[in-house]
């Protein structure tokens, strides 16, 4: 479900030096969080709004060719370009 009141860090895009692939990364995460919860009279719970306290990047591996020692993250201004060339 999406919900317009979680904060999200700024994306971070990246490129896979073995086959240049822009667009296709498992990416494996750890988030720590802190959300108001806020339970119906009848006990429906509705997650309001949630902020990212901390996030951490364990693994980034290319989908299309696999190795995640060949994926770099990309520079700001690099990721200009990677958005016009997509």
């Amino acid at each position: 479900m999406y919900d317009p009141a979680v904060t999200e860090p700024a994306p971070t895009r990246y490129r896979c030096t073995a086959c240049g692939n822009l667009t296709r990364f498992d990416v494996t995460t750890t988030r720590r969080t802190r959300s108001f919860h806020h339970y119906s009279v009848g006990g429906d719970l509705e997650v309001e709004e949630t902020e990212v306290l901390s996030e951490d990047v364990e693994a980034v591996e290319c989908r299309w060719c696999g190795p995640g020692a060949a994926v770099v993250e990309l520079e700001p201004d690099e990721t200009a370009g990677a958005a016009a060339a997509d």
